[in-house]
């Protein structure tokens, strides 16, 4: 293409810059007590709603243990994607923290109190101690503990947290935030709305679905398949079930929930394909209301 182009006489840079529209975004839910069940994971969820309020979506996930090792091959990686990453977990300075300390490693740097976050925590500190002189004493080991919270990697910038004012960190698009749900929610969402804000709603994306009663996947995915080489940009997917009879209607026996998603202005003629082709098969079409 670039050559074509070339051909014509126009001028085009030496090096094509990623289009940062095409940016994906990933989370890491870092912590032994999701992988064991003690807690349940809620940041999941929550990152999926803030991008789906911002029209964007998430592009994938990892659970991590409090690993050090793990923790650091996993961030390697991420930091190679050129993902916009959201870490949750592992940075707060007991031993089990092990997230700021694996960032450095992954980023072949070093850790360092950061300035603001040092101010800040200190400011939590003095806040904390209600006047009293030996909990306000900034020299305390208690309080020299705390300022091992504002150690990021060499180069991190802070993310503001409204909760308790303890920062996170960011470096190389990726945003580092507490465990605690009710701190991450506000802090993944500042970054978006401060760092991506130029990529939201830039595409109209909808999911239309409907149910086949009785279907077998084996003889829908080759038409899955057809509709997706025939219309680039859209996706099919299938969402099987053995029923729910709970539910009734041609919800309580087996059936698959058959749709695709993608661009708004891509899938007039992909949804009327998927819908005769499933009906060319001998199924019948359930629209969902």
């Amino acid at each position: 293409m670039v050559d074509a182009i070339k051909k014509v006489g126009i001028d085009v840079p030496a090096v094509v810059e990623p289009i940062k529209a095409q940016r994906r975004f990933g989370i890491i839910v870092i912590g032994d007590e999701i992988l064991s069940g003690r807690r349940q994971d809620k940041h999941l969820a929550t990152l999926i709603d803030l991008l789906n309020e911002r029209g964007l979506s998430l592009a994938w996930a990892k659970y991590v243990a409090d690993d050090p090792e793990q923790i650091t091959a996993t961030l390697k990686a991420s930091f190679a994607s050129g993902d916009a990453v959201f870490s949750t977990g592992g940075i707060g300075a007991t031993p089990d923290d092990h997230t700021r300390q694996c960032a450095a490693l992954a980023l072949g740097t070093k850790t360092e109190l950061h300035p603001s976050a040092q101010e800040l925590i200190a400011g939590r500190i003095q806040s904390m101690a209600e006047g009293d002189p030996i909990k306000a004493d900034l020299n305390t080991p208690e309080n020299q503990q705390r300022f091992k919270m504002g150690e990021f990697p060499i180069g991190s910038e802070i993310i503001p947290n409204p909760y308790n004012q303890i920062p996170g960190f960011r470096i190389q698009e990726h945003h580092f935030v507490p465990g605690f749900p009710v701190m991450a929610a506000p802090m993944m969402a500042w970054c978006l709305d401060t760092y991506y804000q130029d990529l939201f709603h830039q595409e109209n994306r909808v999911e239309q679905s409907f149910i086949v009663p009785m279907g077998i996947e084996s003889t829908l995915t080759p038409l899955m398949e057809r509709i997706e080489a025939s219309y680039p940009g859209v996706k099919v997917f299938s969402l099987p079930s053995v029923g729910d009879a709970t539910k009734g209607g041609v919800y309580a026996q087996r059936h698959i929930e058959l749709g695709i998603k993608g661009n708004a202005n891509l899938l007039e003629s992909a949804w009327i394909a998927l819908r005769t082709g499933t009906q060319d098969l001998g199924y019948e079409i359930h629209d969902i209301s």
